[in-house]
């Protein structure tokens, strides 16, 4: 099990990297490992709307860094990782509650779909939330395997959606790259003063 001190130095330490080892691969296990932790990802009614493409084959890996501008950790990390949605999770919501005790089952699978229902926006709000969610488990995760990463949103979304057969009524939500990194990342350019960001019980009146 990992350790609170081991969990919070992964987050100081998770940085975007941009340089990774082209001869470098994980291994079935590692990548597997990775994403049964992106499984642990809480969503809304545990509705588990994320959907994950691990691409490691160099053609697609090749057409995905011409979709994303040819930026070269595309396809030189190790696993390139499409994050995506189902915009439709909210249906057949049984099937997320099949586990749990008949009277927590009768109570909320029933509130699902009035909740999502006819509500575009909060259907992508809630596939939104759940990647984010997802893709940060995703990376602090690798940092804990001896990995680094890179989020991100750089690339064109419907070139990439056709090069993984992206289905209907499912969003792309950003692409994270995963491998040995071959220089650190730079130094943290600027953050904000805590007091900036943290605020207790509401913001600050003007």
């Amino acid at each position: 099990m990992v350790s609170a001190m081991e969990t919070l130095t992964a987050i100081r330490e998770r940085r975007s990297v941009k340089y990774f080892d082209p001869d470098h691969a994980m291994s079935e296990a590692e990548i597997r490992q990775l994403l049964e932790a992106a499984l642990c990802s809480p969503t809304s009614f545990n509705m588990q709307n994320w959907r994950f493409i691990a691409v490691t084959d160099p053609d697609k890996k090749a057409a995905l860094r011409a979709a994303a501008w040819n930026q070269a950790q595309v396809s030189e990390a190790s696993l390139t990782l499409l994050i995506c949605a189902n915009l439709d999770a909210h249906q057949n919501a049984g099937r997320y509650w099949k586990d749990a005790p008949d009277p927590v089952r009768e109570v909320i699978v029933p509130m699902i779909e009035p909740f999502y229902g006819d509500k575009a926006e909060l259907q992508r709000d809630e596939a939104m939330r759940s990647t984010g969610i997802a893709a940060q488990t995703i990376m602090l995760a690798a940092k804990a395997m001896g990995y680094d990463s890179c989020p991100m949103i750089g690339f064109d979304p419907s070139k990439a959606a056709e090069i993984i057969d992206l289905p209907e009524r499912h969003i792309m939500a950003l692409m994270v790259t995963i491998g040995k990194a071959l220089k650190p990342a730079n130094p943290r350019p600027g953050q904000l003063p805590y007091e900036a960001v943290v605020h207790r019980d509401s913001f600050p009146r003007p």
